[in-house]
């Protein structure tokens, strides 16, 4: 694992990411926008979920311990002053930090190491706000308090979706909401997510994720099963990995029941979803809260109409009846109900597939949404015309 050299302060910016494989995919493209703007850029990563990948993206990578998950003062603390320790040696005049840990703690960070510009993103809010009982509402009251120390040191915060960044501004969490920044989530690369003809035959419903109870996993198998008693031709797979060290990961138990029912087909984490994507007629995602979900934006880029939820950063995607459909969260017969309706009206699959391609044209385009987050940052070289 390299370590980093130290860099003087010819550092632009340094990315703080929440894990490798996010900085991977989900900043990839952004990374590789600013280094074509002519920026020098370094990422702090966490040891513990480290990928030798990240290398090939070309910048400077910083291994920094963190906390995986849950709130451990002692944890958090070791954190911190890391990335205090880090900045202070390396010197950037941009922090770009995403993920609840890297925006707190980067943000509290690079102000302790006088980094002259602080941003963060916010991609969701994750499992604490998705359930609520006595545990979570404690939890969100610290999470809120965290978040307004580490966001006073922001310049620009980005929000992925509108649900999100009132929820902050409700809770107290942002307290400027002239720093607030809407990007249309992380956007997508529609070159590498080409458009794919549609697969002959029956309609296949493809759900990607962790398997997390949170991302509807357990709805998407008993609408699944649902579905195919009615339409025995129907075809059901899920593509994502089963970590049951994760919080909300669905039980192991429930896991084999469903593969031993033989109704969806689970495929395990893959490195490249794209032939998967093209191997579906329909795109599923009932997920109960996202920041904005980049399966479905992939998903679309390829030509797929949408069932997802009605839920923040999930209802964004969809143009109810144009490119697909909304279903209530945690609801399994409305979410058997559409799947019924494409396996019923075949015909609606290429014509919302389409609407979802151009949807996506319009808004999510990976490069339109990095020049809104370049913009903000004023990292655009004055000399290139801005689009509006």
């Amino acid at each position: 694992m390299p370590q980093g050299s130290a860099q003087g302060p010819s550092l632009d910016v340094l990315i703080i990411a929440g894990n490798a494989r996010s900085l991977i995919a989900n900043r990839g493209d952004l990374i590789r926008d600013m280094r074509a703007a002519g920026l020098e850029v370094a990422a702090a990563v966490p040891t513990a979920d480290y990928l030798p990948e990240v290398e090939e993206l070309g910048i400077t990578i910083y291994p920094v311990e963190m906390g995986r998950t849950g709130i451990n003062p002692l944890h958090d603390l070791k954190y911190l002053l890391a990335l205090r320790k880090l900045l202070r040696q390396v010197r950037p005049q941009v922090v770009f930090g995403y993920t609840i840990k890297p925006v707190v703690y980067g943000s509290l960070a690079a102000r302790l190491a006088g980094v002259p510009r602080i941003y963060s993103m916010i991609t969701g809010l994750g499992h604490v706000f998705t359930t609520e009982n006595a545990r979570n509402r404690r939890l969100q009251k610290v999470i809120g308090v965290l978040y307004r120390l580490g966001l006073s040191a922001n310049r620009r915060v980005f929000f992925q979706n509108p649900d999100d960044l009132q929820e902050f501004l409700d809770r107290g969490m942002l307290k400027d909401r002239g720093k607030a920044v809407r990007t249309y989530g992380s956007g997508v690369d529609m070159q590498r997510f080409s458009r794919e003809p549609l697969p002959e035959g029956p309609a296949t419903f493809l759900f990607i994720g962790r398997l997390l109870t949170e991302k509807g996993i357990a709805e998407f198998c008993e609408a699944a099963r649902q579905v195919r008693a009615a339409y025995p031709e129907a075809r059901f797979i899920a593509v994502g990995p089963h970590d049951p060290n994760l919080p909300h990961a669905c039980a192991a138990e429930d896991l084999e029941r469903w593969k031993a029912e033989g109704v969806v087909e689970f495929v395990g984490g893959v490195k490249d979803v794209r032939p998967w994507i093209a191997k579906c007629s329909v795109f599923v995602l009932p997920s109960y809260r996202e920041g904005t979900p980049r399966s479905v934006l992939e998903a679309m880029s390829m030509g797929r109409p949408i069932i997802t939820s009605d839920a923040p950063g999930c209802r964004e995607t969809v143009e109810e009846g144009v490119n697909g459909f909304l279903v209530a969260p945690r609801t399994v017969e409305p979410l058997a109900a559409v799947m019924r309706r494409f396996m019923a009206q075949p015909e609606l699959i290429a014509e919302m597939g389409e609407a979802s391609w151009q949807l996506v044209k319009r808004h999510y385009d990976v490069h339109k949404v990095n020049r809104v987050i370049l913009d903000a940052m004023e990292l655009t070289p004055v000399s290139e015309p801005r689009t509006a």
